[in-house]
């Protein structure tokens, strides 16, 4: 199942084309996009069940997160070897580090972003979990029961903020307005044929800059579930963004930043694409 926010509004998507939900339910599932997870197992079962009409044809642009307003964002660093290595950092062992992304920075998969000024934008291509029952001290087999679905996701991060100070502000750095595209799909689990082991890759103005599958990942989407929860409460709704491959700016040599009219494409195996367009500060 597919479910997207078309205009503020959830969808179902079938055949490329978005079907209402509050329309189709006549009335019983909200429109509200981000109130769904907290009525997931529900709807989950509306869905394989209703006879649904045709739908509406929409416009990749016209997409907002499928997530757009979670509760928690919860973003993980350092989770692939490669990229903690062009970092200059050891792999991780326990938990790795985690921080969020403010709401506020929470947009859609298709989005024009302004370049701060004086900035070191760079670029994360992220998949991402979607919480769809509550987690707490869950354990990594039973994990997956727990996750809504997944996107797509650009960790979007300006380095310059990110590495200032006494003690990094990566939460601050990576919470610029536009940082955190999402979509354009939320994909159940069940879509995928191995949901641990998926393509993500991004391109700056058609070059490929980034390539890596998920099964690389540190610490799983399972894995990271049953850390997390060990700690806190994972609420229905809340936003995993699960860490980048190798390829982003910073660890080049020399080092690259994103520029005014660079176009960026992420994109992720069975999920879609995201597509950011850079403006000047």
């Amino acid at each position: 199942m597919r479910i997207a926010n078309f205009s503020g509004r959830l969808v179902l998507i079938a055949d490329h084309r978005a079907i209402d939900v509050e329309q189709a339910s006549g009335g019983l599932f909200s429109a509200d996009p981000q109130a769904v997870y907290e009525r997931w197992a529900e709807f989950r079962a509306w869905a394989g069940q209703a006879e649904l009409p045709a739908g509406t044809a929409f416009a990749p642009s016209a997409l907002g997160s499928p997530a757009p307003a979670p509760r928690q964002l919860l973003a993980i660093g350092l989770n692939y070897r490669d990229h903690a290595s062009e970092s200059g950092f050891a792999a991780p062992e326990g938990l790795p580090p985690v921080f969020t992304k403010y709401v506020s920075s929470i947009t859609g998969p298709v989005t024009e972003v302004t370049l701060p000024p004086g900035g070191h934008t760079d670029w994360e291509i992220e998949l991402v979990a979607v919480i769809g029952k509550r987690a707490e001290r869950v354990s990594e087999a039973d994990a997956w029961s727990h996750v809504a679905g997944l996107t797509a996701g650009q960790d979007i991060s300006e380095r310059v903020v990110q590495l200032a100070g006494p003690a990094p502000q990566f939460s601050l750095g990576k919470s610029f307005p536009g940082f955190a595209p999402m979509g354009p799909f939320l994909v159940t689990p069940d879509e995928f044929t191995n949901p641990d082991d998926l393509e993500l890759r991004c391109a700056i103005n058609g070059e490929e800059v980034q390539k890596g599958r998920t099964r690389d990942l540190i610490f799983s989407v399972p894995a990271l579930i049953a850390g997390l929860s060990a700690v806190l409460p994972l609420l229905p709704g809340d936003v995993i963004f699960t860490g980048t491959p190798a390829g982003v700016g910073l660890g080049r040599d020399p080092q690259r930043w994103l520029a005014p009219g660079d176009e960026l494409v992420s994109a992720i195996e069975g999920i879609g694409e995201l597509r950011q367009a850079f403006l000047p500060g």
